[in-house]
């Protein structure tokens, strides 16, 4: 009986030294909560790509990173999120380097009007050529990925069919997008497009540069009438995905690792989100009866005629600040030729 006792003792002391064990986790059992600031709002499908990838990183490790998504700049907004992330307002930030102008001389080619077919092919070059340059201008931040859209369209409140249509037209552009409506012969002006709904239905502006899907993305086909069809010219945002650098240099070698296998393969789920959304919004202009108007072939040329100083200019000021514009230009003309072989555009 007095053995029964002592082992029922033993057993009693090995399962509460097991419960402690339990309840005492490890540094890297800990769960580390993260913010993520997103512009986009919580309906766009960038943001619910934005939410699976979280929801992965989450699954992967075990729940050991929880992440936690303000969308429609609530947190940061969209030219403050890439400040946000380096001073710790956010953990992790998305949004596009165009919207702080000048602050990443040698990215700002992204956006180039080279003729992207896609967005499947302009976010996987946005990140290829990203990785590797890694240039200085983000040397502050973890650079998770980059993703960016479709061929930028022209969505008008009146029609344009040639280059004089557009004279003196008042066009929402961002970034490099307000030298291109410059070099066209349009006004830009400046703004993030959760502001570009109620300038063109206020008539501050009379058109706006943007992927397709945007005009059902953001419901700004509501209140445009035409669509200019001028992917020759199509230029693209690309958008960053980054993270607070001293929390990436906190996490373990494994965490690590699961946000770069993650993110890797979200460099491909973002493109097919783009590529998912301009087919959407197409359907949706069509649904409102939207005219697209399509440019001859000598129209076309005359169109990328006019944006070739946009090139010029862009190499010039790169070469000044000691960058290599003119190599990026080459490079980024080369892998948008290779991944277009490989999407077959």
């Amino acid at each position: 009986m007095r053995w029964c006792k002592i082992f029922a003792s033993f057993v009693v002391t090995g399962i509460m030294l097991t419960a402690l064990m339990g309840c005492g986790q490890s540094p890297e059992e800990k769960v580390t909560e993260l913010s993520y600031s997103v512009f986009f709002p919580p309906t766009h499908i960038q943001c619910q790509t934005a939410e699976a990838w979280a929801a992965e990183i989450g699954r992967r490790t075990n729940g050991r990173v929880k992440i936690t998504i303000y969308p429609g700049g609530t947190l940061t907004n969209a030219p403050q999120c890439y400040e946000g992330v380096v001073s710790g307002v956010s953990d992790i930030g998305m949004s596009c380097f165009a919207y702080t102008r000048g602050r990443f001389p040698l990215l700002e080619g992204l956006d180039l009007p080279l003729g992207y077919p896609n967005g499947m092919v302009a976010t996987k070059v946005a990140t290829e050529m990203t990785h590797k340059y890694q240039p200085a201008e983000v040397n502050d931040v973890h650079v998770l990925y980059v993703h960016a859209h479709g061929p930028g369209i022209l969505a008008t409140r009146k029609p344009v069919r040639q280059l004089e249509d557009l004279a003196g037209m008042k066009v929402r552009a961002t970034g490099l997008s307000s030298k291109i409506v410059q070099s066209l012969g349009g006004t830009p002006l400046a703004m993030s497009q959760g502001e570009t709904y109620e300038s063109l239905q206020k008539g501050v502006v009379e058109a706006t540069f943007c992927p397709i899907e945007t005009l059902k993305g953001w419901k700004q086909g509501e209140v445009i009438t035409h669509v200019t069809e001028t992917s020759v010219i199509g230029y693209t945002t690309a958008m960053f995905v980054v993270m607070n650098k001293s929390v990436w240099e906190g996490l373990s070698p494994e965490l690590q690792k699961v946000f770069t296998d993650v993110s890797s393969e979200f460099v491909g789920k973002h493109g097919q989100a783009w590529d998912q959304a301009d087919r959407e919004g197409a359907a949706f202009i069509e649904e409102l009866q939207r005219e697209v108007i399509t440019l001859d072939a000598a129209e076309q040329q005359r169109w990328q005629a006019a944006v070739q100083p946009v090139l010029d200019e862009y190499v010039k000021a790169a070469a000044e600040k000691g960058l290599p514009g003119q190599q990026f230009l080459d490079d980024l003309r080369a892998a948008i030729a290779k991944h277009s072989e490989a999407t077959g555009q």
